[in-house]
């Protein structure tokens, strides 16, 4: 492991010119589309210019390397569906414009230094990992709960969004072949599938046997000052050049996040009892030791 901060140049500068990697994936970012409403400052700085940075570093190392940039399908915001490598990128929010930034100055590069850069335009990337602020977790997690008598109620805010929804090793595929290729181009990776937020509800809770009616109320925090109504990528471009294609359905997608979130919950359950019988076994409810 290597420490440093994306905001810090030199710090960037020194790891690239002594690690001298074989290939880089630009992964980092503040990625919450409606945080960036509240930083866009920040969002900037850590999103754009943090690209920037190290495509500097590689540029004044003279290392030999291949930089994978971690675009996404927001830069295409307004603009209709379906979107490919081709559509107008009309950006609806402070991350989407900070990106825009970080994919111009890929491609800027490249063509100015004849640096091996990729942009991977990436549609919305969905695992058990994904954190639980993001409306999918939030979405499986809280269903899990509910169904478990742990939560009560989920707040949301706009239902009607569609978003083409696939899963994220098998994008992560899509980056590692785009490293692959004798040549550097940028590539959208989708599934070609678009749904709703309203679907996606409808998939997690009828898998539990909960009607999301039930559960679901709207909380006006949650809706961004600019909306993005439908993103449905167009890959095309990624099926005929690296033979790249989806492999988990959207309903495989629901299911397994539901599923890796109940489990996480009976998990965490299962070592409280364990905890629990151990602090009855020492003696510990009524006096002040602590558990070793």
């Amino acid at each position: 492991m290597h420490y440093g901060d994306l905001s810090d140049s030199s710090q960037i500068g020194y790891l690239i010119y002594n690690i001298q990697p074989e290939e880089i994936y630009h992964l980092g970012a503040q990625s919450h589309v409606r945080v960036s409403f509240d930083i866009p400052e920040y969002t900037g700085d850590i999103s754009g210019l943090g690209a920037t940075r190290l495509l500097e570093a590689i540029r004044r190392s003279g290392i030999q390397t291949r930089f994978y940039q971690a675009s996404s399908s927001e830069v295409f915001g307004a603009s209709p569906p379906p979107q490919n490598e081709e559509t107008p990128m009309r950006p609806q929010s402070p991350y989407a414009a900070a990106k825009l930034y970080a994919y111009w100055m890929v491609r800027n590069y490249r063509e100015a230094y004849g640096l091996f850069v990729v942009n991977g335009i990436l549609f919305n990337h969905e695992s058990p990992r994904r954190g639980e602020t993001f409306v999918t977790r939030k979405i499986t997690r809280a269903a899990a709960r509910i169904k478990l008598g742990m939560q009560q109620k989920l707040y949301l805010g706009n239902l009607e969004a569609r978003r083409d929804w696939g899963y994220a090793p098998d994008y992560v595929e899509a980056m590692w072949l785009m490293l692959r290729q004798d040549a550097p181009e940028d590539f959208v990776i989708a599934t070609g599938e678009s749904h709703s937020v309203r679907e996606f509800l409808e998939e997690a809770f009828s898998y539990l046997e909960l009607d999301w009616r039930k559960y679901v109320e709207i909380d006006p925090r949650y809706f961004r000052p600019t909306e993005v109504d439908s993103l449905l990528g167009d890959a095309r471009k990624a099926r005929e050049r690296l033979g790249w294609q989806p492999r988990v359905t959207f309903k495989d997608l629901v299911r397994l996040m539901v599923d890796a979130d109940l489990k996480d919950i009976l998990d965490m359950r299962q070592c409280q009892d364990v905890i629990r019988k151990m602090a009855q076994t020492q003696g510990i409810g009524a006096g002040r030791q602590s558990i070793k």
